[in-house]
């Protein structure tokens, strides 16, 4: 079973061989990171766990069992109990309900364990699939997102109020609530 871990040194290679076999599958829906972002990995992700150190990020991957990067999965400029999410998951494993299950797990943890209240997200408009994860992840669309965010593209700020982490449905299953 896939395992959300919290980003490490040693997820380098594996986040590294995620990014450049899905690179050609993520610039499909959202814009390209750039040659740049490749040539210069090593110290890109020593500075995301430098972020991470400093508090002003909390970064995760999705861990198959044969230790492949699945996911992406991150909390960014964390600032007054708001942060923003961030996710990509490989091509294989799209289209299965494994982002929206990894995000709702996020939430909780973003709730549980960073004490967070609120989250935001942003979605080219190009990008079904992602928007819709986010609402079916409890998030709801709260206006247009600025194009030079988005790589110039237009879409929409997303968001979802923590207090209450768990969605319905997730108590429901949880054996929390009754029908």
């Amino acid at each position: 079973m896939p395992e959300l871990q919290r980003l490490h040194a040693g997820h380098a290679p594996a986040v590294l061989d995620f990014e450049l076999a899905n690179r050609a599958y993520f610039a499909a829906s959202v814009p390209d990171r750039g040659d740049d972002f490749f040539d210069r990995f090593a110290d890109r992700f020593h500075a995301l766990l430098a972020e991470q150190e400093a508090g002003v990020c909390a970064f995760h991957v999705l861990i198959a069992e044969d230790g492949a990067v699945l996911g992406r999965f991150n909390l960014v400029d964390i600032e007054d109990r708001t942060a923003e999410l961030g996710y990509r998951v490989a091509q294989f494993a799209a289209g299965r309900g494994v982002a929206t299950t990894t995000v709702r797990e996020l939430c909780r943890l973003a709730a549980d364990r960073y004490r967070l209240r609120t989250l935001r997200a942003a979605a080219v408009r190009r990008n079904t699939a992602s928007r819709k994860v986010l609402t079916k992840a409890g998030f709801v669309p709260v206006g247009p997102a600025d194009p030079d965010r988005l790589g110039g593209e237009p879409g929409t700020w997303y968001q979802r109020d923590l207090m209450h982490a768990h969605l319905p449905e997730d108590l429901l299953r949880e054996g929390r609530v009754r029908p």
